[in-house]
């Protein structure tokens, strides 16, 4: 997630075709296609975190982990 610099999202995802869990970095608005099911979106744009946490992204992905609404991201998982 800290990888990305500029804009993009960062997406917790199912393989279709495997079942594992993967971790998909999107450039810009980029969506998640093909085999993947997005489980967990992180936004890393400037506008997500910066009135908040000013310009420390670190900060604002640590704090993220805090608001993911896990239940929801296992229920896409099982679906």
């Amino acid at each position: 997630l800290a990888a990305i610099q500029g804009s993009g999202w960062t997406w917790l995802v199912k393989d279709t075709n495997s079942g594992d869990l993967e971790i998909i970095n999107k450039a810009n608005q980029d969506p998640v296609i093909g085999q993947y099911v997005p489980l967990v979106g992180i936004d890393a744009w400037e506008h997500a975190y910066y009135l908040q946490y000013k310009n420390v992204k670190a900060d604002y992905f640590k704090a993220i982990w805090n608001v993911i609404n896990w239940k929801e991201a296992e229920k896409r998982f099982l679906a």
